[in-house]
């Protein structure tokens, strides 16, 4: 099978075998994939990343212990808990110290022809939900995660630092929420994705506003990012980091202590939300692709994908 391999760097094409298949496992054909920005970090040397990249895809399960899985079109939750620590038990999967990761820790991922994931990682596309609509609910369910980690309520008003691709997630996510939502970003024709969805949106010129807001998140994948949000939340406010960056990032303590600011670190989500958001029109992914690439054109795609201004690309098979 055609598989991508990322190694020192360097993107390029490898003929392998097809994964063995585990009990409790199911063999899925790869539909479509999307290059996000924490493959483009492993290219840069993020983990010391060395094999098969990709965790954003849909595919069509060709082999289960569930019959009922045949032929669905599904989408994987990318990590893959052990099920038996008390990380598990307390449904702490997420975050089991046993975990692989799908395209990042010890479990090859999804740019490949054929990939395998639990079965019970796996949730079925309605049939409403078209290939290039499902290939987001990955980094949906990202963005919704900031909802299960704070209290946010209809009405609230909240600073998007970031007009990425996950920073276009969030803000429509937290839109759609109820929340007053103000994005910031260096680039008008990707605000505008946000702002056709209500949210209010500013070109980051000069200064930012300072002490300004009780709920920030910093979605930027720069290192500034960090420094910046807490410079513009309240007293006693919330900064969500959502940015993760290969190498080490300085941190100014003294006003996070001072000031009393809550910072939570925010990974990956619940895909059921992601779904049904999906499901109901209520976020725009389809302005969000830039490009789509076949896999056997995958070097391409990275280096299309890592230009200034380039959203979505996505790998087709």
């Amino acid at each position: 099978m055609l598989s991508v391999h990322l190694e020192a760097g360097v993107v390029e094409l490898r003929d392998l075998a097809q994964p063995e298949l585990l009990p409790g496992f199911a063999r899925i054909r790869l539909l479509i994939a999307g290059i996000c920005n924490t493959d483009l970090e492993l290219q840069r040397g993020y983990y010391g990343f060395s094999g098969t990249p990709g965790h954003e895809f849909v595919g069509e399960v060709v082999e289960a212990d569930s019959p009922e899985l045949i032929g669905k079109r599904v989408v994987g939750e990318i990590n893959l808990a052990c099920g038996r620590c008390s990380w598990c038990a307390r449904g702490l999967g997420r975050h089991c110290p046993q975990r692989t990761v799908l395209g990042i820790v010890k479990h090859p991922g999804a740019f490949s022809e054929f990939l395998t994931l639990p079965e019970r990682n796996l949730h079925v596309v309605p049939d409403g939900i078209s290939l290039e609509a499902a290939v987001f609910v990955e980094p949906l369910g990202a963005a919704c995660e900031i909802l299960d980690q704070v209290p946010l309520t209809a009405g609230d008003e909240v600073a998007v630092l970031g007009d990425g691709k996950l920073g276009l997630l969030i803000a429509q996510v937290l839109q759609a929420h109820g929340c007053r939502v103000i994005q910031y970003g260096k680039h008008a024709e990707k605000l505008r994705i946000s702002a056709a969805r209500g949210v209010t949106t500013e070109i980051i010129g000069g200064s930012l506003p300072m002490a300004a807001f009780r709920y920030v998140v910093d979605a930027t994948g720069s290192p500034g990012g960090l420094r910046s949000a807490v410079q513009m939340v309240e007293p006693r406010g919330t900064v969500v980091l959502k940015s993760t960056m290969h190498g080490e990032v300085p941190v100014d303590t003294a006003p996070v202590i001072v000031n009393e600011i809550t910072l939570v670190g925010s990974r990956c989500g619940r895909f059921e939300p992601a779904l049904e958001l999906l499901a109901r029109g209520a976020v725009d992914v389809a302005s969000m692709v830039s490009e789509r690439i076949p896999l056997s054109r995958a070097k391409e795609a990275f280096a299309r994908a890592a230009e200034k201004g380039v959203l979505k690309v996505l790998l087709t098979a």
